[in-house]
């Protein structure tokens, strides 16, 4: 069965379409964005995001639940604690993007 190039051009858009909106949802909810902003700078456990958040330890988990979920953020079992860290790759990966989308230019 032949496909045209229109119709894997449009499934294409739409596929990057729902990536995108997949970004967007999980950087939707301004905690997750503090976490990702704290992440950026070093590795933390959950408690020690939870006290420079201001929020409980179990709402950290589960904002890290959806950013592990994304692949945004990577565990890192460091003794009895587990550490986590920024995924730059992907971080990187959705930079351009959104960036695609944002970009005047790329019209």
């Amino acid at each position: 069965m032949l496909v045209s190039a229109q119709l894997l051009n449009q499934r294409y858009t739409n596929l990057e379409s729902q990536e995108l909106a997949r970004i967007f949802r999980v950087l939707s909810v301004d905690t997750r964005i503090r976490i990702v902003q704290l992440l950026k700078q070093n590795s933390l456990c959950v408690n020690a995001l939870a006290r420079r958040l201001g929020v409980t330890p179990a709402a950290v988990s589960q904002h890290l639940h959806v950013l592990r979920e994304a692949d945004l953020v990577k565990p890192e079992k460091k003794g009895y604690f587990v550490h986590y860290t920024i995924n730059s790759s992907k971080l990187m990966e959705w930079r351009k993007i959104t960036g695609e989308l944002l970009d005047r230019d790329s019209e």
